[in-house]
């Protein structure tokens, strides 16, 4: 993956941090959510080379329940997942209360999707990190924090039936979010933490092979393609978003602040050359 740019946004103007899952539309907007249960869309300026060039604020607002009233930070609104269905309904996937919801608009009512069976075991705060659109449609979960054999949990399907199956990350890292590739395939993000060592990211892609036609309990295990290390930041990265571009595909990554002094929310815009 070639670096092409990025930003660090000023979460002043946002009004929030704790960004966690990411989306870019073909127009160049980015939409994210954030674990504060709001959201936020933004105009990407590409220059010369798809060089970013800056970041255009278009509205901020709230994630809603079944009735459109915001939810409430904490329990019920812990948003960590977004991904955009062809009709262009959103897709948000929470932990604490594992669930999904289907917004038709953001800011608007969220309606209740059946979510995997089984994701209710995962832990109160590891669990739907990754909900990603693959291009037949199908959706790719994986968990945080749910073990599956020596890996963590995952299912592919729809609300209209899953295949259980696992995912294999990296040694001291979890999938913390995912992107359907035109292809068929998948580009997982995955991210490790440790006191003396601090945040480690890497990003692995799962083929169209891989998601073709897997076996219930397989196994997927990605090939990496980044690790994000020095003279990249290192931070706490936990959305990873994929675009075709003027005939080259592009990938963007985000880092949740966790509204802390010491931490910051990072852009990041990767060509990925196939």
């Amino acid at each position: 993956m070639h670096a092409l740019g990025g930003f660090v946004l000023n979460t002043g103007v946002l009004g929030f941090g704790g960004l966690s899952g990411l989306h870019l539309a073909s127009d160049l907007t980015l939409t994210a959510i954030s674990d504060r249960t709001r959201f936020a869309q933004m105009r990407l300026d590409l220059g010369e080379n798809l060089r970013p060039l800056g970041l255009s604020l278009l509205r901020t607002g709230w994630l809603g329940d079944g009735t459109g009233r915001p939810l409430r930070p904490g329990y019920t609104g812990d948003a960590e997942a977004l991904a955009r269905l062809p009709d262009g309904t959103w897709l948000v996937g929470f932990e604490r209360w594992h669930r999904i919801r289907a917004y038709a608009e953001l800011g608007g009512p969220g309606r209740h999707v059946p979510a995997p069976p089984g994701i209710d075991g995962s832990p109160a705060n590891a669990s739907l990190e990754s909900l990603a659109v693959l291009a037949d449609g199908r959706w790719l979960v994986l968990s945080e924090g749910l073990a599956y054999r020596d890996g963590r949990a995952g299912w592919i399907g729809g609300p209209e039936g899953w295949l259980d199956l696992g995912y294999q990350p990296a040694l001291g890292h979890v999938p913390v979010d995912a992107a359907g590739l035109p292809d068929g395939g998948a580009l997982v993000l995955e991210r490790g933490f440790s006191v003396f060592g601090g945040f480690a990211s890497r990003v692995v892609l799962l083929s169209a092979a891989d998601l073709a036609e897997p076996a219930a309990g397989q196994v997927l295990q990605g090939e990496e393609l980044l690790r994000l290390t020095v003279p990249l930041p290192v931070d706490n990265f936990e959305g990873v978003a994929v675009l075709r571009h003027a005939g080259r595909l592009l990938v963007a990554l985000v880092s949740d602040d966790n509204e802390s002094l010491w931490q910051s929310t990072i852009l990041l815009l990767f060509e990925l050359r196939t």
